[in-house]
């Protein structure tokens, strides 16, 4: 189910002062990469991700990266983008 607004509001809130967890470098978005998201999703449900230069636009990198973990893309800003999937147990984001 797609984030509203408000929800949307709430995550940018919280991901602010996040540092990024994983890097995508001049390869782009490979299979390693989206492992790594994948786990990082697990361990803390809404996650930064620097996109440095690579064959995609930042753009084209952070869709890939959200339709290849099944998170949302909460706020793509600059090279940096901000990505939520809900865990299924032990969620700290229950109340959204």
């Amino acid at each position: 189910m797609p984030l509203t607004g408000k929800q949307r509001r709430a995550l940018r809130a919280l991901g602010h002062h996040k540092e990024p967890v994983v890097i995508v470098g001049q390869s782009g978005v490979t299979e390693g990469i989206l492992g790594a998201l994948n786990q990082a999703l697990e361990d803390h449900e809404l996650i930064k991700v620097k996109i440095n230069e690579g064959p995609e636009t930042r753009q084209e990198a952070a869709a890939k990266m959200a339709e290849g973990t099944g998170s949302e893309l909460v706020q793509l800003l600059g090279r940096t983008a901000l990505l939520f999937k809900k865990r299924k147990k032990d969620s700290e984001f229950d109340d959204l």
